[in-house]
């Protein structure tokens, strides 16, 4: 117990901006508005109507707010145990239950929001979420610790497709290239974090991996979405398509040959850049 005026953590409390700002920081806002924004330009480039844009953006704000705040929450404990500084809960800037909250509050949100975009695009996009909630609770220390991932990311292109007028079914290649999208953002993501991950139990697949084998292998689930999304769509892949190819496998292997840690991770997201694009240019045919 702390005494009148500090959190449990032992650090003064925060007033409510510092509060704000602390649930700010715990929701992971770097991925929040990254997926937030891929997924709405996405809907613009699949021809999404204004309203239906905004509905979407919406949802997918909503749903990620819920999973990076479920995420500080779950592992309030963890950090603590670890010191970790940097995380709004270990620094006092907001309470634990404070972060649960919000992060039922944005689910309990997501969840008409995404319906209001079609009954089977909200239950495609709201099974996205729970993958990820999944991964929070349980699967993150697991071999599975992909699979959420995968999920996901494969849920959007889906969602973006099944909220179109006529609620038509996503391309193959789109929901493939998603999941291999989201493979690539799971070894990116947790690549930083695997030694002081492993030095408190977690053990997900990267981790089992190991940093080197994590680090190697993050730019082949990256170059095969680059090439789902140049040679899935139907007809011939254009001129441009096969450069982006070629680009990314270029890049790809060049970060491989140098071998340096950071230069490896920097040309990796360099290929992600490229993905995306590539799903950008091709959003008029997700559908």
């Amino acid at each position: 117990m702390g005494t009148p005026g500090q959190s449990t953590t032992g650090h003064p409390e925060a007033g409510w901006a510092g509060r704000v700002a602390g649930l700010i920081g715990s929701c992971h806002p770097g991925p929040v508005v990254a997926v937030t924004a891929l997924t709405t330009a996405l809907a613009v480039t699949a021809g999404q109507s204004a309203a239906r844009c905004v509905l979407t953006a919406l949802a997918t704000l909503t749903g990620q707010l819920s999973v990076g705040w479920c995420n500080d929450a779950f592992d309030a404990h963890r950090d603590l145990a670890a010191g970790r500084r940097g995380k709004p809960v270990v620094d006092g800037a907001v309470r634990v239950g404070e972060v649960w909250v919000a992060a039922f509050v944005a689910v309990a949100l997501c969840a008409p929001l995404s319906f209001a975009c079609g009954l089977l695009a909200g239950a495609v996009h709201l099974t996205g979420v729970a993958a990820a909630w999944a991964y929070d609770l349980r699967l993150k220390a697991t071999v599975w610790s992909w699979m959420p991932y995968a999920v996901g990311f494969a849920a959007l292109p889906a969602f973006v497709a099944l909220g179109l007028p006529g609620r038509p079914w996503p391309a193959w290649w789109a929901v493939t290239a998603g999941a291999l999208l989201g493979i690539g953002a799971h070894l990116g993501d947790v690549l930083p974090d695997i030694r002081g991950d492993l030095a408190i139990g977690v053990r997900g697949w990267p981790h089992r991996l190991g940093p080197d084998g994590a680090r190697l292998l993050l730019p082949v689930p990256l170059v095969a979405a680059s090439a789902v999304l140049v040679l899935g769509p139907a007809g011939p892949p254009g001129g441009r398509g096969i450069t982006a190819l070629a680009l990314a496998a270029l890049v790809a292997v060049t970060g491989t040959v140098l071998g340096r840690r950071r230069e490896r991770a920097a040309f990796a997201a360099a290929v992600a850049v490229v993905d995306v694009a590539l799903l950008l240019v091709g959003g008029t045919g997700i559908a």
